[in-house]
């Protein structure tokens, strides 16, 4: 039972992906390519690696949530910076390339200049996840050859096109991680970082910027659930996987397992689905190739 595996992003939400991969290899099936955009894409890579979701789990549990965003020399303009992720991906990417992943992998990501979408699947893979998580604004800009890239899941929020694109002959369970468009948007706090005072945190909460970054990431999130809408509409992956994650914000500090079991959760739901699937779709490789 082989299976293409589409990563959607979410950031914090995306701790569900590990439920799914979790479950996926107890029933057996065999991920033989990944696509990731944004939080999708850090877990498309990490898995793409050789790390189990076993060792994916211990490597965001490991990671200090309140670090995360902290700026350094290295980031361009931008509210937020990445020096907390920049930190674990060197821990455990370093310099790994995409030639060194044991299943074939592509990340998305869009280049800001041309306003076209670019896939990722050569070079860098820590250059490619720093790249595909750059949330426009919050984030900074990561700069690959001479392309100026930002978050993928600005046009493809789940990337169910690649994941095809990288398997044509296998069916694509594509996990999404934005709400449905008829539910109600959520508001959004100031993530600071871990340094900051709690008496100033709790004063930078109340400020402009922190309102004005509320109603930015309300828009961001409700632009990218209609994309993603469209996306899958157009896209038709065979299976449909949507954990339960309304509640989880982009930059929320979360429980990994928590979130996780959401991610297996709902996989759970949609078995019955996939087995009928994958086991359709070979026999129909059978009959028309041949292959066993």
């Amino acid at each position: 039972m082989e299976i293409s595996l589409a990563l959607g992003g979410g950031g914090a939400k995306g701790n569900a992906h590990i439920g799914v991969l979790r479950r996926l290899e107890k029933e057996g099936y065999k991920i033989r390519t990944v696509a990731g955009t944004s939080f999708g894409g850090i877990v498309a890579a990490l898995y793409a690696l050789g790390y189990s979701p076993k060792e994916i789990q211990a490597i965001f549990e490991s990671a200090d949530q309140k670090a995360l965003y902290g700026r350094d020399h290295e980031d361009g303009p931008s509210l937020l910076g990445l020096s907390g992720a920049r930190e674990l991906f060197e821990r455990v990417i370093g310099g790994k390339t995409f030639a060194d992943t044991r299943i074939p992998c592509a990340l998305t990501a869009v280049d800001i200049d041309s306003g076209t979408e670019v896939i990722l699947d050569d070079g860098s893979l820590m250059d490619a996840v720093l790249a595909t998580i750059a949330l426009p604004g919050i984030f900074p800009v990561q700069r690959i050859g001479e392309m100026n890239l930002v978050d993928g899941g600005v046009l493809n929020p789940v990337p169910v096109s690649l994941a095809r694109k990288l398997s044509p002959d296998l069916p694509v369970v594509a996990v999404v991680l934005n709400d449905p468009i008829d539910k109600p948007l959520n508001p959004y706090s100031l993530p600071v970082p871990g340094i900051v005072p709690r008496a100033i945190a709790d004063r930078i909460s109340r400020i402009s910027l922190a309102q004005s970054l509320d109603i930015f990431l309300r828009s961001v999130d409700a632009s990218s659930r209609y994309v993603a809408h469209l996306r899958l509409q157009v896209d038709k992956p065979e299976v449909l996987v949507r954990p339960n994650v309304h509640h989880i914000n982009l930059l929320d500090n979360v429980t990994v397992e928590e979130v996780a079991r959401l991610g297996e959760e709902a996989l759970e739901n949609v078995l019955p689905d996939l087995k009928r699937k994958t086991a359709w779709l070979a026999r129909f490789n059978r009959r028309v190739f041949g292959s066993n």
